[in-house]
């Protein structure tokens, strides 16, 4: 495997965890998995744009406790990479529904892991159906 490829799949991994700790309301792995030495933002569907990573853990805080038991997945994740540097997009859908939020996740390699430096999530004009059942993670 190459290093390209090896990084691909770390980041893979890195952003099928963010949607796992979304989906179990898991805060410890959701503080885990955010930068801690680069800047941070995220942007949630009609929300104002939160800069650095103590506002955008605190609303991670307040979404996982206030909005328990909703399974969210990155359906059909496509990688860029750039050096330390990796954005994923995706499509985001709820449960079994079908996608109905289109997704970037900007991560960036801090020592040996792969941090989210950046979310940005926004609706789909219609919601979409995955291509593949292997396409979700």
């Amino acid at each position: 495997m190459t290093y390209a490829e090896e990084s691909e799949s770390a980041v893979l991994a890195a952003n099928a965890q963010f949607y796992r700790a979304f989906s179990e309301g898991d805060l410890a792995r959701m503080n885990a998995l955010w930068a801690e030495h680069a800047p941070v933002a995220c942007l949630h569907p009609g929300q104002p744009l939160l800069l650095g990573r103590d506002a955008v853990l605190r609303a991670w805080r307040d979404i996982l406790e206030h909005q328990p038991g909703i399974e969210l997945s990155g359906q059909e994740p496509s990688v860029q990479l750039f050096g330390d540097t990796a954005i994923v997009y995706c499509y985001e859908a709820a449960s079994d529904q079908p996608a109905h939020l289109a997704a970037t996740n900007v991560f960036v390699l801090e020592g040996l892991a792969w941090r989210m430096v950046h979310h940005h999530a926004g609706p789909l004009a219609e919601p979409r159906v995955p291509r593949r059942a292997n396409d979700l993670n």
